[in-house]
């Protein structure tokens, strides 16, 4: 868990085997292309870059959570990581090669002497490429964003289940570190702030132990990536692509998927980039094929505050391996302030928005999603893409009428009811986006909320005729089928007496946006939905 922690004398083993090495890596005679060698260090590894190629040796080190003391741990190690990523990443990783010592002493690329060093050999990727790059320069925009939930949802679907040790015990045993780091980091963090974290962990855990222990038998508890922050994601050809799995302990690599999703999630909150960790988490659960991980939103409090608490720890600890650093421990104070109010209770909430097609009902449901609940914001649910899904084809097929009856519009409407008990039960908040044009639609997704006991607000869009044809005709690459016949239909039937809060959405989206927030007061506030 604390796999960055800074290098210490006390747990480095003597560099000096490895001086030969790292100087014939970065020689540039070695690679006979004259291209300038660029070296990169970590706590565990030598990364070197050159041209299109790089080149990683692990470390001779040992810490009390990982080995790479000897040769063959090192080979192992390398191997590991291999399998783990080239699955997901082929473009990047491509073999382990041997170093060896040639009969006239010199060193050499896989030669006929004995290896005395092991090399994952990778395709060099541009660094302004890394996520955590694109997200500086202010390029990580809700498409991309998009993107990455998809890209995750599929790394998780391809992960091996692992349901050997319960959920619960897997994150209890994290709790138990954190409780003894934490115990010796007293003068970086307030003692009441520990506590006040450990105790709500504690308590979340208790509510949330079935769940966990349940979810590992149906299968979420993976062998999953285990470190899935922005930089160690990568744009290759313009898709986010993991790689740098957490490769030396099994058991850290082991864990819920939505654990996995909450480093990610709780990396983009720390950024201040709370649109797109709530376009990223709301992609991801469209991208799943069953209801399972609604339920496991329940645990997601409790995941992004763990994150956030190891994330604190490591950077007093690497502080402190520097003989000090203040602005590592405010980082590390911060992280812990967003671990505690992770943890804080909060109610969900219900929010649906209603209209004809085109006055921009998907549109406001995104920009709203991050401002409701707690981090990474409401879930979005969408008719347009249930319906493609309960039809089993992909959200920009278009559909053939048929798909529109009224018998099959009741089961959308329907399973987005079902959808929305299961997020609220897990007492998350919801935003519901679908047309809602008979009355009997409006009140049922009304009641559900009432027999939940969770607050609601109905918001109804309006905007002239013409608008909403120019906007659907628009529209590319849509999950949304209508076009100006729809449009001509719906505004031929009557919605009946509409008691949502009617909004003007004529204008711009930002306007929409606001006049919906000012709507929304009551569960967007400084203390909605807060213990």
């Amino acid at each position: 868990m604390t796999r960055n922690s800074a290098i210490s004398p006390e747990n480095t083993v003597s560099a000096g085997p490895q001086a030969e090495i790292v100087d014939f890596l970065n020689n540039p005679e070695t690679y006979g292309s004259g291209d300038v060698v660029e070296r990169i260090e970590t706590h565990a590894a030598y990364v070197f870059l050159v041209g299109p190629d790089a080149f990683k040796i692990k470390r001779a080190v040992r810490y009390d959570y990982l080995d790479y003391s000897t040769l063959s741990r090192r080979y192992h190690a390398l191997q590991r990581e291999l399998e783990l990523n080239s699955p997901a990443a082929p473009s990047i990783y491509r073999d382990v090669v041997a170093i060896t010592r040639e009969a006239d002493g010199r060193l050499a690329f896989d030669g006929r002497g004995d290896a005395v060093e092991w090399v994952l050999r990778m395709n060099h990727f541009r660094a302004e490429d890394e996520l955590v790059n694109v997200a500086e320069r202010g390029d990580l925009d809700i498409p991309l964003a998009t993107a990455l939930g998809r890209s995750i949802a599929l790394y998780h679907a391809m992960a091996e289940p692992r349901p050997g040790k319960p959920g619960s015990i897997l994150i209890r045993q994290i709790l138990d570190e954190l409780g003894r780091e934490f115990s010796g980091l007293t003068d970086v963090f307030a003692s009441d702030d520990i506590r006040t974290f450990m105790d709500r962990a504690r308590d979340r855990l208790a509510q949330t132990r079935g769940l966990l222990d349940a979810r590992t038998i149906a299968g979420h508890v993976r062998r999953c990536h285990g470190d899935l922050h922005l930089r160690n994601i990568v744009l290759i050809d313009g898709d986010p692509v993991p790689f740098d799995a957490l490769e030396f302990d099994e058991e850290l690599g082991t864990c819920d998927i939505l654990y996995d999703l909450a480093f990610l999630l709780m990396d983009l909150h720390h950024r201040k980039l709370d649109d797109a960790a709530n376009a990223a988490f709301n992609a991801y659960l469209q991208a799943k094929t069953d209801d399972a991980q609604l339920a496991g939103l329940a645990a997601l409090p409790l995941f992004l505050g763990v994150r956030a608490a190891i994330s604190a720890m490591v950077a007093a600890q690497t502080a402190r391996a520097r003989g000090g650093d203040p602005d590592a421990d405010a980082e590390g104070r911060r992280y812990l302030a967003e671990a505690c109010a992770a943890l804080a209770p909060a109610a969900p909430a219900l929010v649906a928005i209603g209209g004809l097609s085109g006055t921009g009902k998907t549109t406001l449901a995104t920009s709203l999603a991050p401002r409701l609940g707690p981090v990474p914001g409401a879930v979005h649910l969408r008719s347009d893409t249930l319906r493609k899904r309960m039809l089993g084809v992909s959200a920009e097929t278009r559909l053939p009428d048929s798909a529109y009856s009224s018998e099959m519009s009741a089961k959308v409407y329907a399973r987005l009811e079902e959808q929305t008990s299961a997020v609220l039960n897990a007492g998350h908040a919801v935003i519901v986006d679908a047309v809602y044009l008979a009355p009997a639609e409006r009140h049922a997704i009304a009641a559900r909320a009432r027999a939940l006991g969770v607050p609601f607000c109905g918001l109804w869009l309006e905007a002239p005729r013409d608008v909403l044809v120019s906007r659907v005709e628009a529209r590319r690459g849509d999950a949304s089928d209508a076009d100006a016949r729809v449009v001509a239909m719906q505004v031929g039937r009557s919605t009946g007496d509409v008691d949502w809060t009617r909004v003007d959405a004529s204008g711009r989206a930002e306007t929409t946006r606001e006049m919906a927030l000012s709507a929304l007061e009551p569960l967007t506030g400084p203390d909605a939905g807060s213990g």
